[in-house]
């Protein structure tokens, strides 16, 4: 069975060139482990280990960070916390009427007995309630952003698909690409001409690409 074979153009040798694609998904795997949580108990977690030459040669950039998100789950616990403590400590919803007041008594009426003034709680929970609101709507409006800048991103990967990594040049270079020649590119270079072909290619300056060999 043959198989297609591309020597490097850095060191004009075969042995050690890989397709992109294949690099980069061998750097990302699954790994399964057992941890306690914050109740002691056992559980199984899975999590994504990247290898920073499978970052470098990604086709896409980061995605948005989530890290917002928490924010707003902290908001939306505030806010129904509090809501539940006005409800049932300062029974904000009390049906009860107003006592009528008995003339026949001598002397001044009872006066009622009067708890804590709890409405700040009130105050709390609608600004927990606006803060919930406004995280979901950034994470919302992050999510299309993203979605609308890496629309081209099919493109990126066509190109993309058609980079083979040398191992012991740390470099990349094209195969098969009309208009693109086969001149070795260093990772960051790499990611410029792939990200530029999917049209957001001024993230590359700001997601630069990392040579794991050299950091």
């Amino acid at each position: 069975m043959s198989r297609t074979t591309y020597t490097c153009p850095g060191c004009d040798r075969d042995d050690r060139v890989q397709a992109v694609p294949a690099v980069y998904l061998a750097g990302r795997d699954a790994v399964t482990s057992r941890e306690r949580n914050r109740d002691g108990d056992m559980r199984t977690v899975t999590r994504t280990v990247t290898t920073g030459l499978s970052d470098a040669l990604a086709p896409v950039p980061e995605s948005p960070t989530h890290a917002i998100g928490c924010v707003g789950i902290v908001a939306g616990f505030v806010c129904v916390g509090t809501f539940l403590v006005g409800v049932l400590a300062g029974k904000w919803f009390r049906d009860d009427p107003e006592p009528v007041p008995d003339f026949t008594q001598f002397g001044p009426p009872p006066s009622p007995h009067l708890g804590p003034d709890l409405g700040f709680l009130g105050w709390i929970s609608t600004l927990a309630l606006v803060v919930t609101v406004l995280v979901v709507v950034e994470l919302r409006r992050r999510k299309a952003a993203f979605a609308r800048l890496t629309r081209g991103r099919h493109r990126a990967e066509e190109l993309w698909s058609h980079g083979w990594y040398c191992h012991r040049c740390g470099t990349v270079h094209f195969e098969g690409v009309p208009g693109e020649d086969r001149t070795p590119l260093t990772l960051q270079r790499f990611r410029e001409r792939v990200w530029e072909h999917g049209g957001y290619g001024d993230l590359a300056a700001v997601q630069r690409a990392v040579d794991p060999a050299r950091s």
